[in-house]
């Protein structure tokens, strides 16, 4: 029998376009933007300057505190200037830009060697460092540096690893063509991350419309681990969200307000993983990863091995150039995913994938009244009532906001896609989200 969480979901239509598409490299962009700030926390504070060459892998902003991380140059060249860009979010936020000139790696980034040793030579600190060093974050979305996600804090004791290849989201197939084309180095990179973290037992998680990849993995673990299973998951969004997902392998409920961690589990998307592999094994810092680029109208859609900093729009060009009925580019799946204002935007250690949108499915309906229909409560992950949050949000309440547990919305846009009267709940939300959060930050 199929796992799944038992409070809410949807059935998007799934649209999977590229799930037979081979991860394909980007051949390298005239020039990159690369922003010292891809990950929660502080941005990274630049080591270059304009006029400087740099290799590719080599460190040009150093992670400023704890939760941060490091940023390294995605390509040779040279430093045209350190300034601020507008990134994904529409926010200007510093970044080194380099003109790309050949592809001279740091001589510090190993060729891959036999990655079995490493589980037996290295500690768990050198691996810790490791990833720390390559700056790797959470590349499911959420970016959160990997090093720190490793150390639980004092007296918390994690028991399993869960390796999130869910990848509900509509339209995304980077993690799936992940496991289909890099088991063996996704089940030595879970057995890494079990040693740093110190439990014997890890679970993968994958949505049964992956059935190659669930195949893969099984092999590999078959041939290569022990500890380790496969978990096949029933069709349903947002299976890959992180209390979503603990519920269905594990059958733990994280308390609300509360981390993973308070139930012992420690959660990790495949490419997080991939990452972590390379970073122990060839000290290869984050500089690239596989970019879904996709739509219903464009001409190739497909799984692309890009670096970091490349704009948007050279993806785009690659998978057959802008559609002429194009009404949106998004950042991400479009159910999470924020719409871009620029195909200048670029690549970073998030960037799950690209989805452009026809305009007759871009445009938004005029929303009406809400009718009290009660559908956003029941396909609602969390146990939240959309309708009452929305309204709460209008006002700006936000003391009424924090009590009816706001800060619990993973964002998923469930509620949303459910409302017949086509209300922007999920906006307004975040929004409200949004200001409680300033609140919270203020008084402490």
């Amino acid at each position: 029998m199929l796992k799944t969480f038992t409070l809410g979901g949807i059935h998007p239509p799934r649209e999977k376009l590229s799930s037979g598409s081979a991860i394909t490299p980007l051949p390298l962009p005239e020039r990159v933007s690369i922003p010292l700030s891809q990950h929660i926390g502080a941005p990274a504070l630049p080591l270059v300057k304009k006029g400087d060459r740099v290799k590719v892998g080599q460190l040009i902003g150093e992670a400023a505190g704890f939760i941060s991380a490091n940023v390294h140059s995605s390509v040779s060249g040279v430093v045209l200037n350190v300034e601020e860009a507008v990134d994904a979010s529409g926010y200007a936020r510093l970044a080194v830009v380099i003109r790309v000139e050949g592809d001279e790696w740091d001589d510090r980034v190993k060729q891959r060697e036999s990655p079995d040793r490493y589980l037996s030579a290295y500690s768990r600190e050198e691996m810790l460092s490791a990833i720390q060093a390559a700056g790797v974050v959470g590349m499911g979305g959420a970016t959160f540096p990997t090093r720190v996600k490793l150390t639980p804090p004092t007296g918390s004791r994690p028991e399993i690893l869960i390796v999130n290849g869910a990848e509900c989201e509509p339209f995304l197939t980077a993690d799936h063509r992940l496991m289909v084309e890099r088991g063996r180095e996704l089940l030595i990179g879970t057995r890494f991350l079990m040693k740093a973290l110190g439990v014997e037992q890890a679970i993968i998680g994958i949505e049964n419309n992956k059935p190659d990849a669930i195949a893969k993995m099984r092999e590999a673990v078959a041939k290569h681990a022990l500890g380790i299973k496969v978990c096949p998951l029933k069709v349903k969004y947002p299976q890959g969200g992180e209390k979503q997902l603990i519920e269905a392998t594990t059958g733990r409920h994280v308390p609300s307000g509360a981390l993973p961690i308070s139930v012992g589990v420690v959660v990790h998307n495949v490419g997080t993983v991939y990452a972590a592999y390379e970073a122990i094994t060839m000290h290869k810092p984050l500089v690239e990863r596989v970019v879904t680029v996709t739509g219903k109208s464009l001409a190739r859609p497909g799984n692309y091995l890009c670096r970091v900093g490349t704009p948007v729009a050279c993806l785009i060009e690659a998978a057959g150039g802008l559609p002429g009925d194009t009404g949106k580019v998004i950042n991400g799946g479009p159910m999470m995913g924020k719409a871009l204002a620029s195909t200048d935007a670029v690549v970073t250690k998030g960037t799950s994938g690209v989805l452009v949108i026809p305009v007759g499915e871009a445009l938004r309906k005029p929303y009406r009244d809400c009718i009290r229909c009660t559908r956003c409560v029941q396909v609602c992950p969390m146990g939240l009532e959309p309708y009452l949050l929305m309204t709460l949000g209008e006002y700006q309440r936000t003391g009424e906001l924090e009590r009816e547990r706001v800060m619990d919305c993973i964002e998923c846009g469930a509620c949303s896609f459910a409302c017949p009267a086509y209300r922007p709940l999920l906006d307004v939300i975040r929004l409200g989200k949004s200001r409680v959060g300033q609140m919270i930050k203020s008084r402490k």
